[in-house]
């Protein structure tokens, strides 16, 4: 499967932004979906899970009531929207995929490239 990430940009302290990834060459409709950042000079992190079926949602600390991860399995589509954003959610973020189903994968099995977000005062 082929991620493609969009939606970043520039954005002041306390807005609102919205991620896409549109997926291609098969359905994610069996596929866990994430996203990750990465931050200048720093490890790459989770950001947050969705399960195949939407029902099941987990996010980092960092961005838990913050940001709210969805999926539209009939457009091959997963977002994540971003608010009350802060200067420490600057970071270039990835779209993953992965088929395990069960567990948390820190390293998904297929990656976007990332779009950047930055955030300023």
């Amino acid at each position: 499967v082929q991620l493609q990430a969009s939606g970043g940009g520039m954005a002041q302290r306390g807005a609102s932004l919205r991620l896409s990834c549109a997926a291609s060459g098969q359905s994610i409709s069996t596929y866990v979906m994430y996203w990750f950042r990465q931050a200048p000079g720093k490890e790459r992190t989770f950001v947050a899970r969705i399960s195949e079926d939407g029902r099941t949602r987990t996010y980092a600390d960092s961005v838990k009531g913050r940001f709210t991860i969805s999926r539209d399995n009939a457009k091959n589509m997963v977002f994540l929207n971003m608010s009350s954003l802060k200067l420490e959610d600057t970071a270039v973020y990835y779209c993953a995929a992965d088929g395990d189903l069960s567990n948390l994968r820190t390293d998904p099995s297929y990656w976007g490239q990332g779009t950047q977000v930055t955030v300023s005062s």
